[in-house]
C-alpha cells in the first residue's frame, strides 16, 4: 500500500448528546453533526454498526457528507464477533463488508471487537482471519482485532496477526488487555482513559507522549515504554496510524482528539 505513514486522529461516532455542550456549535442542526465533525478531525470510528449494520446506501450517504481525504473505521456487528466459533460468522461478515464497501476510498480499518468472555483459540482465529476478504472492489481491506480476554496474551496471537497482516487494538486501558505488538502495515489505538476533570481528557504531558508515539509508529519505530506480549519488535517500516479517543470521559473526546491533532500540526479542514 503506497504512501504509508499517515497519522489520523478521531473519535467514536458523532452523535452523543453531551457533545452538544462541549463540541458542536449551538446553532448547528443535528443532521449536520457528521458534516461538522469530519471537518474538525481526520477520522471517525463508526460504533453504531456494532449493534445494527446499515445498508450500503447509508454508508454511501456518510461517504458523500465528508471531505475527500476523510476516513472511517468501522466496527463489525456483534452478531459476527460475539459467538464461540468466529469462523461460523464468515458469511454474515462478508455481507457486512459488502455494505461497508460503499464508503469507497473512505473505508479504513474494520474492527473485530471480541467479547470479554471470548478465549483465545488459535485454530479458529487463524481460519477466521484467513477467510476475511482482503479487498472490497479496487480497495484493500484492513482488519484489526480487539481481544478482551487475558488468554490472548500469548506469543501465538501476535504471530497470527503478523501472518495475516492484521493489527491488534492498543487500548490504554486497565480493564482490558493492553499491548502494543505490531501486526500489519498500520497501528490502531483506542484510548480509553480520558478524565472528566480535564477539558482535553488527557493531561498535557500524556498528549505530548501520544504525539511522539504516533510519529514514531508512523516512521517505522515502536515506543519502547508501551507493553508488548513478545520482546522481538516488528519489521521496521512506515505504518499508517489511527488513534481514537473512545471511552472514559467521552464528553471530552473531541477536545482530546483536537489537542492531539494540534500537537501533530494537523489542521484537517
Amino acid at each position: 500500500m503506497a504512501d504509508l505513514g499517515r497519522i489520523r486522529v478521531g473519535i467514536g461516532g458523532w452523535s452523543y448528546e453531551p457533545w452538544r455542550e462541549t463540541f458542536y456549535p449551538d446553532s448547528l442542526p443535528q443532521h449536520r453533526e457528521l458534516h461538522y465533525a469530519s471537518r474538525q478531525l481526520s477520522a471517525i470510528e463508526i460504533n453504531s454498526t456494532f449493534y445494527r449494520a446499515p445498508p450500503g446506501e447509508i454508508f454511501a450517504r456518510w461517504r458523500d457528507e465528508t471531505p475527500e481525504d476523510f476516513v472511517f473505521s468501522v466496527k463489525a456487528p456483534r452478531y459476527c464477533t460475539h459467538r464461540k466459533v468466529l469462523a461460523e460468522a464468515l458469511e454474515t461478515s462478508a455481507r457486512f463488508l459488502e455494505a461497508a464497501a460503499h464508503l469507497g476510498d473512505k473505508l479504513g480499518p474494520v474492527v473485530w471487537q471480541l467479547p470479554p468472555t471470548h478465549r483465545f483459540d488459535a485454530d479458529d482465529l487463524d481460519r477466521f482471519l484467513q477467510a476475511l476478504p482482503r479487498e472490497a472492489g479496487p480497495r484493500s481491506l484492513r482488519h484489526v482485532v480487539e481481544a478482551r480476554h487475558d488468554s490472548f496474551l500469548v506469543a501465538e496471537f501476535p504471530a497470527l496477526l503478523r501472518q495475516h497482516r492484521a493489527a491488534s487494538v492498543y487500548t490504554d486501558s486497565d480493564k482490558y488487555p493492553s499491548f502494543a505488538d505490531l501486526g500489519g502495515d498500520f497501528v490502531y489505538a483506542r484510548l480509553m482513559n480520558s478524565q472528566p476533570d480535564l477539558p482535553t481528557g488527557y493531561p498535557d504531558d500524556e498528549l505530548d507522549d501520544w504525539s511522539e508515539r504516533a510519529r514514531r509508529w508512523a516512521a517505522g519505530g515502536e515506543p519502547a515504554e508501551l507493553p508488548r506480549i513478545v520482546d522481538a519488535p516488528a519489521e521496521p517500516r512506515a505504518r499508517d496510524v489511527f488513534i481514537y479517543f473512545i471511552n472514559g470521559a467521552k464528553e471530552n473526546a473531541p477536545q482530546a482528539a483536537g489537542a492531539l491533532l494540534w500537537r501533530l500540526e494537523q489542521h484537517p479542514h
